[in-house]
């Protein structure tokens, strides 16, 4: 099962990427597959990643929207992935993995917060 850790520095503070690279460090029993940081400012997430889904290295994650604005780590399923996408892409919305995780990112681009209704899973 995968795991992802984060910060998010109070006050002014930054997060320094070699916490954010310990703490996902220890995480390898959660995820042997693949592993990614992301640090800005006061934000700062790490993933380990047990691959089920999708095998490919466009899975990786922390994944970010095709912009750049966005940046995303998850851990959990959606059964209707499937659906989603198909209404995205005809939405206008193109993909380079074939896992549940690029949905959601392009759910939340797409329906912002609203996305959450329209998930099945856990």
């Amino acid at each position: 099962m995968c795991g992802f850790v984060g910060i998010l520095g109070l006050n002014g503070i930054h997060v320094d990427a070699c916490v954010i690279k310990q703490m996902t460090a220890a995480l390898r029993h959660r995820g042997p597959d693949d592993q990614g940081i992301y640090v800005s400012g006061p934000v700062g997430v790490g993933f380990r990643r047990l691959s089920i889904l999708d095998l490919s290295t466009a899975a990786h994650q922390p994944m970010f929207s095709h912009d750049g604005q966005l940046v995303l780590v998850y851990n959990g399923e959606i059964y209707n992935y499937v659906e989603l996408r198909q209404e995205l892409e005809a939405l206008g919305h193109r993909f380079d993995s074939s896992g549940d995780t690029e949905v959601l990112l392009h759910a939340y681009q797409e329906w912002d917060t609203e996305c959450l209704h329209r998930l099945n899973g856990m």
